[in-house]
C-alpha cells in the first residue's frame, strides 16, 4: 500500500513528513516572525488577536491552553485577564518559536501565571477536563490531522469550556483578486527581503488556500462534538474567528 499523503502548501507529501516540514519552516522564520507579521498585515494582526480574545469569554481564575502560541501574542493578552489565580499554558510544536514566546512574555513582565510546553496539537499530553478555554491562533492550518486535533482539544476541555480558533480563511469575492495577488506574489518577496526565506512564506501563503473554508471548519468542529459553533469574519473574511463549546 502506498504511503498516505497530505498537502504541504500546494505539494503532496507523506503524512509522516509534514510535521517535520512545518517545523523546519518555523525554525527558519522564528526570529523574524513578529516583524514579518507586522509588515505583512500592516499591523492589523494585532487587532484581530485582541478582538478574538474579547470574544473568548475568558474570566479571572480560569485555566487556558494556547496552542500553536508562537511568540506569545495570545498568551500576552490572556495573562492579565485570568489574573494571578488563573493559568495559561503556552504551547507550540516548534521549540524555537516557543523559546521566542517565553522571552517575549518575560520582556513584557509576564510570569507566574504562564507555563510552557512543546506539544503536538493532535496528541495533547494533558488530562481530560483540564481547561476552561483552548485557543489556537493562526496555527490550525499547519496541523496535519486537523480533525484529530479538534478531537484532542475537546477531550482536554471541561464541560462548558470553549474552543476559539483564529485563522486565515476565504475572503469575500470583491477583495479576493487583490488578496490573492498580494499573498501569492508580494509576501514571498517580503519573506526574501526581511527573513531571507521566500520559500517558507510561499508555503504559508499556499497553506491558507488549502485550509478549510469557514463553513467546512464549522462542520469539522461539530463533527468533533462541539456545540453552538459559529464563526465571524474579520477584514472581509481574510481571517475568521470560530467558536465552539463543549457541553
Amino acid at each position: 500500500m502506498p504511503d498516505k499523503t497530505t498537502h504541504f502548501g500546494f505539494r503532496e507529501v507523506p503524512v509522516a513528513e509534514k510535521a517535520d516540514r512545518v517545523r523546519n519552516v518555523f525554525d527558519s522564520v522564528a526570529d523574524n516572525y513578529d516583524l514579518m507579521n507586522d509588515v505583512m498585515s500592516f499591523g492589523i494582526h494585532r487587532l484581530w488577536k485582541r478582538f478574538a480574545i474579547s470574544m473568548s469569554g475568558v474570566r479571572p481564575g480560569q485555566q487556558v491552553l494556547d496552542l500553536a502560541g508562537g511568540t506569545g501574542d495570545i498568551a500576552r493578552l490572556l495573562a492579565p485577564r485570568i489574573g494571578k489565580d488563573g493559568h495559561v499554558v503556552l504551547t507550540d510544536i516548534n521549540g524555537a518559536m516557543l523559546a521566542n514566546g517565553r522571552r517575549s512574555l518575560l520582556d513584557h513582565g509576564i510570569s507566574g501565571n504562564v507555563s510552557y510546553a512543546q506539544v503536538n496539537a493532535e496528541q495533547l499530553p494533558f488530562p481530560d477536563n483540564s481547561f476552561d478555554l483552548v485557543t489556537i491562533a493562526i496555527g490550525l492550518r499547519n496541523v496535519t490531522d486537523k480533525q484529530g486535533a479538534l478531537d484532542s482539544i475537546k477531550r482536554v476541555l471541561r464541560p462548558g469550556g470553549r474552543l476559539l480558533v483564529l485563522e486565515f480563511s476565504k475572503p469575500a469575492a470583491a477583495i479576493k483578486p487583490v488578496y490573492d495577488f498580494y499573498s501569492m506574489n508580494i509576501l514571498p518577496r517580503l519573506g526574501k527581503l526581511i527573513a531571507k526565506d521566500a520559500d517558507s512564506y510561499r508555503y504559508l501563503a499556499e497553506s491558507i488556500r488549502m485550509h478549510p473554508d469557514q463553513k467546512t471548519l464549522r462542520s469539522m468542529m461539530e463533527d468533533a462534538g462541539f456545540e453552538r459553533c459559529d464563526y465571524h469574519h474579520l477584514t472581509g473574511g481574510i481571517v475568521a474567528i470560530h467558536r465552539g463549546y463543549r457541553v
